[in-house]
C-alpha cells in the first residue's frame, strides 16, 4: 500500500500539473488587464500574505487528526464524538461570525481566528479528552471564521477602500482557488515528512500550524486596515429573511438540499478514509496530499467542461462519480477484511468529483441565490448538512453497530442518491428560467424594431 501510495501521487501530480497549467495559460489570456494592474497586484499580495500562511495552518491539520486520536488510545466510537463536536460548534457558533465581524471589525475577527485556532492547536498536546472535545469546538469556530472573515476583509477593501471594479473579485478568487490547492497539497507533504520521515509523530504538524497562525496574525496587525459591515442587522432579522427566501422559492429549497446532502457525505468521508485506509499502512500525508491533488483535477476539468457545456453536466458527473466511489467503498470496506486498494482508488475518484462539484455548485448558485441574502441562506443549508453528519456520526458508532464504517458508506450512497434526484428537479427548473429570459429579450428586440 505503502508504494502504491507514493506511485499514485506521483502520475496524479504529472497529470495535474499539465492540466492545471493547460486550463490557467488560457484564463491569463483573457485576463491580462487585471494582470497588469500595479495596485491591484501590490493589494492582492497584502492579502495573500497573511491567508495563505492561515491556510498552510488549516490544511497542515487534515492528514493525521484522526491518527492523533488514535495514538491517544480512543476508540472509533469517541472519535466520532470529537468530529460530532467540531462539526456542531461550526454551524452553531460559527453562523455569528459575520455579523460579529461586521460590528467589532473583520481584522480584530481575523486576528482572533489566528489566537483561537493556535489555542486548538496547542490543546491537542493533551491526551484528557474533555480538554480535545474543547480544542475540537475551538476548531470548529476557528473554521468558520477562516472562510468568512478573511473573504469578507477583502471584498469590502477591494470595493470600499481601492474602488476597485467588482468584476476583479474574480480574479482574485481564481488565483485563491489554484493557490489554495497547490497549499493543501505542500502541507499534506510537510505533514508527512514530520510525522513520518521525520519521526515526530501525529502532533508535529499541529505544533507547526501554530507558528504559522501566529505568523498570519502579526501580518495583519501590520498590514491590514480595519474595515465593518455598513448594515447593522439583528441576527434574528436576518435568519427570518434567509429562511423566508427558502420557503418562497423551490429553486432555493432544491439548491439547500442538494448542498446538504452532497456536503454532508463530504464530512463523513473526511472521518472514514483513516480509519478505512489504516490496515494498509499507507503514508497519511502523502494520500492526504493525493486527494488533494485530485481535487485541484477536478477543478480543471470543470473548467474544460464548461468550454463545451454548461454547468448542470458538470454537476450531475460530479454527482453520480461520487455515487460510484462511495458504492465501491460500501462493497470493499467490510469490516473483516477491507480491500484497501480498491478503496484508496475510490477515495480519490471521490475527491476528483468533489473538485468538479465545488466548481459547478459556485456558479448554479450566483444564478438561483440572491446576493442580499446570500448569508443567511447560507448558514441554513448548513443546519442539516451538520446534523445528518453528527447523527450519522454518532448512531452508527455507537457498540451495536459492528459494521458501523460500511453501513456509512451506504447511508452516502443514499444520500447522494437523494442529491441526484433533487438535481433532476432543479436543472429543468433553472433551464425553463433561461427560456422565459430568452424568449422576453426576443419579444422586446422584436417590438423595437417593429
Amino acid at each position: 500500500m505503502m508504494v502504491i501510495t507514493y506511485v499514485a501521487f506521483a502520475i496524479l501530480s504529472t497529470v495535474c500539473m499539465i492540466i492545471t497549467a493547460y486550463t490557467w495559460r488560457a484564463y491569463q489570456a483573457s485576463a491580462a488587464t487585471v494582470i497588469n494592474n500595479p495596485n491591484f497586484t501590490k493589494f492582492q499580495r497584502q492579502y495573500f500574505s497573511a491567508y495563505f500562511l492561515a491556510l498552510i495552518a488549516d490544511w497542515l491539520q487534515g492528514p493525521y487528526l484522526y491518527q492523533l486520536y488514535r495514538e491517544y488510545g480512543f476508540e472509533q466510537a469517541q472519535i466520532a464524538v470529537l468530529y460530532a463536536v467540531g462539526f456542531a460548534s461550526a454551524v452553531i457558533l460559527g453562523t455569528w461570525a459575520p455579523l460579529v465581524a461586521d460590528k467589532y471589525g473583520r481584522r480584530n475577527l481575523c486576528i482572533v481566528f489566528t489566537v483561537i485556532y493556535s489555542i486548538a492547536c496547542f490543546m491537542k498536546l493533551s491526551r484528557s479528552y474533555g480538554v480535545l472535545l474543547l480544542g475540537k469546538m475551538f476548531g470548529g469556530v476557528a473554521t468558520s471564521l477562516l472562510f468568512s472573515s478573511y473573504e469578507a476583509w477583502y471584498i469590502h477593501e477591494h470595493v470600499e477602500t481601492h474602488d476597485f471594479p467588482k468584476e476583479w473579485i474574480a480574479e482574485t478568487m481564481k488565483k485563491i482557488s489554484l493557490w489554495n490547492g497547490f497549499l493543501a497539497i505542500i502541507s499534506g507533504i510537510m505533514a508527512n515528512s514530520l510525522a513520518e520521515w521525520l519521526e515526530l509523530g501525529p502532533i508535529a504538524p499541529f505544533i507547526m500550524a501554530i507558528p504559522c497562525l501566529l505568523v498570519s496574525g502579526i501580518v495583519i496587525m501590520g498590514t491590514w486596515a480595519e474595515n465593518y459591515g455598513t448594515q447593522q442587522m439583528k441576527f434574528k432579522t436576518i435568519c427570518i429573511a434567509g429562511l423566508r427566501e427558502i420557503g418562497d422559492s423551490r429553486k432555493i429549497l432544491l439548491l439547500g438540499a442538494i448542498q446538504s446532502t452532497f456536503e454532508s457525505v463530504l464530512s463523513l468521508i473526511v472521518f472514514l478514509w483513516t480509519p478505512v485506509l489504516a490496515p494498509g499502512h499507507p503514508s497519511l500525508g502523502i494520500v492526504f496530499s493525493s486527494f488533494m491533488v485530485c481535487i485541484t483535477i477536478g477543478t480543471s476539468l470543470h473548467e474544460l467542461l464548461s468550454k463545451q457545456y454548461n454547468y448542470s453536466v458538470s454537476i450531475l458527473s460530479s454527482v453520480s462519480l461520487a455515487f460510484f466511489a462511495c458504492c465501491i467503498c460500501a462493497v470493499f470496506a467490510h469490516p473483516d477484511h477491507v480491500n484497501t486498494r480498491l478503496c484508496f482508488l475510490a477515495f480519490l475518484l471521490y475527491q476528483i468529483s468533489v473538485g468538479i462539484y465545488f466548481a459547478s455548485i459556485g456558479e448554479m448558485r450566483q444564478k438561483i441565490v440572491p446576493e442580499s441574502h446570500v448569508q443567511s441562506i447560507m448558514n441554513w443549508f448548513r443546519v442539516p448538512l451538520n446534523i445528518i453528519s453528527c447523527v450519522v456520526l454518532l448512531l452508527l458508532h455507537d457498540e451495536e453497530f459492528r459494521h458501523g464504517n460500511r453501513l456509512i458508506f451506504i447511508i452516502c450512497c443514499i444520500l447522494l442518491l437523494c442529491t441526484l434526484l433533487c438535481l433532476a428537479q432543479l436543472l429543468p427548473l433553472i433551464n425553463e428560467k433561461k427560456e422565459e429570459d430568452s424568449y422576453e429579450v426576443l419579444h422586446a428586440t422584436g417590438n423595437e424594431s417593429a
